[in-house]
């Protein structure tokens, strides 16, 4: 088996030439017995049923052989929704999320009350972080009672979403009624280990089921990743793979995170061994790109960092990133009363793509920048159309999460980390002002932002397009709160509390004196202050920019005048396109109003334009 439990439903199945049966096999695997789990697959795909031969294949991590067995048992029971769901795991488990998603849509056209298909539909959501992925897996338990798998998924969502709470009792419901659910029993220890805590319990009673479940600590290792807790999330990948070494998701995902901490050579000796294995995902197979291209690259050293630069413009830009990297990091640890004990490696890729795979092992990023830690990664300048990207903009705020991730000991909450970042990037320059955008605008005035205590899910698994950008915004203006009202030395307190394992509701009682209730009450009002007259204003400003365009395209300048200026501050932080700064410009150029124009265009920078 290739990182991944296999569940099991009833299943009707043709007479086979085989004293082993599916069931049978992952029994053993289940139970930890992984030499025998294999003999038994291999039984198995000398099975003259091809359903046999597919799970017996998989099972041995042969997926093309699998995949056409699943084909030819498909081609003669068309209608058995059963197969198709599982045919569906195993595009799931081969890094082909989209096909499996079909074969479990396939599934349920047959079977519209097919709990597992559901199930599978869910696991697809959860590995995409789509917010339908608990919706799905209720859907699957209220066919489905008794499928434990569905139980394990939502109270690890929970875990990922960062409510702690729901994901225990979740839990431990699951592991009452079935004593031998080892992911549940993985999310029991996981959040033990988040604070720091003893797991032992857990850890035996899991291991007491399967004494090769390297799966549950792959599981906690997942979690520590996200939240950005790396070097323990290694910890938990080795200690997978010593349970269980083929483990290849794991073995990709430890290698991909020792890769994160500058490990580069072990990262390949572990990604090279999943390759060899035929695990080929996308991500084992850009990384290994990638670590190939750094030969491309030189090392430029500073006083505080380490800096990886294209060798086709290390020349060009060294200059630059030495001065601003010196002048961010002096800043900061002036400022956050810290010296970190170690250079900081700052990668920077010119092509935009290599950060993503960087990043994610996939291409089709839409970040900017990312720290893991002490490292950097980020978009070169020439990766970017020229005027859409502020390369120093992105350097201050992933050098911030470098000292507020070691402030807190890598415990802070993600709205924490980001919303610190978000802040300092504003207040580094008067240029790096972030305007109030219009999804901003919106999901005010539709009273979208989330309490303080749920901010995390909205970065985490969004439940609308603009949501995780909202989340970014809400999060620097919430700690830009927090320092106009109580000051900076608050802000420092919060990161220091963190670093204790203490939760947002625990650091706002503590340092600021008021509950989570009472926070977000104090933000809404100091926001409504802040920005309350633009979003009140804004149907009228749509109607009026409206008016101001035609009059534009009518050129009638002096009445483009009038009604630009009473249009601009209606909404003076619109700095996106076609803002009435610039048609007031254009206006005063076109009248020859050379110094009204600048003004205006120096209005237009100071709100961020």
């Amino acid at each position: 088996m290739n990182g991944r439990w296999l569940s099991w439903g009833a299943v009707c199945v043709v007479a086979i030439a085989t004293a082993q049966t599916p069931e049978d096999c992952h029994e053993h695997y289940r139970r930890g017995r992984l030499a025998a789990a294999e003999r038994c697959f291999a039984e198995l795909i000398r099975s003259g049923d091809p359903y046999y031969r597919a799970e017996g294949h998989w099972g041995l991590g042969e997926y093309q052989e699998a995949n056409e067995a699943f084909r030819l048992a498909v081609e003669r029971q068309p209608r058995n929704a059963h197969y198709r769901v599982r045919w569906g795991r195993l595009y799931l488990d081969h890094y082909q999320p989209a096909d499996a998603a079909q074969l479990f849509k396939e599934a349920l056209e047959i079977d519209p009350r097919n709990a597992q298909a559901f199930l599978g539909l869910a696991l697809v959501a959860a590995e995409e972080f789509q917010p339908r992925a608990e919706e799905l897996a209720q859907r699957a338990v209220l066919l489905d009672p008794q499928l434990v798998e569905a139980h394990e998924l939502l109270a690890l969502l929970a875990l990922e979403d960062g409510d702690e709470e729901l994901a225990r009792r979740q839990a431990l419901r699951t592991v009452e009624r079935w004593p031998d659910a080892v992911q549940a029993m993985a999310v029991l220890a996981t959040i033990e280990w988040l604070h720091d805590r003893d797991a032992t319990e857990w850890e035996k009673k899991i291991l007491q089921v399967n004494p090769a479940c390297g799966q549950a600590y792959a599981i906690a290792a997942r979690i520590f990743v996200l939240n950005r807790r790396y070097g323990e999330a290694i910890r938990l990948y080795r200690r997978a793979l010593e349970l269980n070494p083929k483990l290849w998701r794991a073995r990709e995902q430890l290698g991909i995170n020792l890769m994160r901490l500058g490990h580069d050579g072990e990262a390949r000796e572990h990604l090279e061994a999943c390759y060899r294995a035929g695990y080929r995902s996308p991500a084992v197979v850009n990384t290994l790109r990638l670590l190939d291209s750094y030969r491309n690259f030189e090392t430029v050293a500073t006083t505080r960092a380490r800096l990886q630069l294209h060798r086709k413009e290390a020349q060009v830009l060294q200059a630059y990133f030495r001065r601003e990297v010196e002048r961010a990091l002096s800043t900061y640890e002036q400022r956050y009363q810290l010296r970190l004990d170690a250079p900081v490696r700052i990668e920077v890729y010119p092509d935009h793509e290599d950060f993503a795979v960087r990043t994610l092992g996939m291409p089709g990023l839409g970040a900017l920048g990312v720290t893991f830690g002490s490292v950097v990664a980020m978009d070169s300048p020439s990766a970017k159309q020229p005027g859409t990207y502020n390369w120093a903009s992105t350097l201050w705020h992933e050098l911030n999460h470098v000292i507020v991730l070691a402030l807190s000991r890598h415990r802070a909450p993600r709205w924490f980390v980001e919303g610190m970042a978000v802040y300092e990037e504003n207040r580094a320059s008067p240029y790096w002002v972030e305007p109030l955008e219009i999804r901003m605008l919106q999901a005010i005035q539709e009273r979208r932002l989330l309490p303080i205590l749920e901010l995390d899910r909205g970065f985490i698994r969004p439940q609308y397009p603009a949501q995780v950008a909202v989340s970014y915004f809400q999060a620097g203006k919430a700690c830009a709160y927090i320092d106009e009202r109580w000051g900076f030395d608050k802000l420092l307190a919060m990161a220091r509390e963190f670093a204790t394992g203490a939760t947002t509701a625990e650091v706002l009682q503590r340092v600021l004196g008021v509950t989570p209730a009472e926070f977000d009450q104090g933000f809404w009002h100091w926001l409504d202050q802040k920005v309350g007259p633009m979003v009140r204003a804004f149907d009228s400003w749509r109607q009026g920019m409206k008016e101001l365009l035609e009059l534009r395209k009518q050129g009638l300048h002096e009445r483009v005048l009038e009604q630009g200026r009473r249009v601009r501050d209606l909404y003076p932080d619109y700095v996106e396109q076609d803002s009435a700064y610039e048609i007031l410009a254009e206006a005063y150029l076109a009248m020859g109003a050379r110094t009204e124009a600048i003004e205006e265009l120096k209005r237009y920078a100071a709100r961020g334009g």
